[in-house]
């Protein structure tokens, strides 16, 4: 299974954004709970879910970036 792309994060809204953190940090907290009773089957499902959760968060801060920035006009 290939980690996933940025591009596909890009493409996600800034509601669908949200939604898709607050998804990703369920998943991790299963996946840690899942490791601590020892029923992980898939160790590898943290990293796909940790490099998700990286691009979910660079989208959200490069937009929050891209609207506080004043242009060059406004100077």
């Amino acid at each position: 299974m290939p980690l996933p792309k940025i591009s596909e994060a890009r493409e996600l809204s800034d509601d669908k954004l949200a939604e898709e953190i607050i998804a990703v940090k369920k998943q991790l907290f299963q996946l840690r709970l899942q490791k601590a009773t020892r029923q992980l089957d898939k160790p590898h499902q943290f990293r796909h879910a940790r490099h998700r959760l990286a691009q979910l968060l660079t989208v959200e801060s490069e937009r929050k970036r891209a609207t506080s920035q004043p242009t060059t006009e406004e100077q």
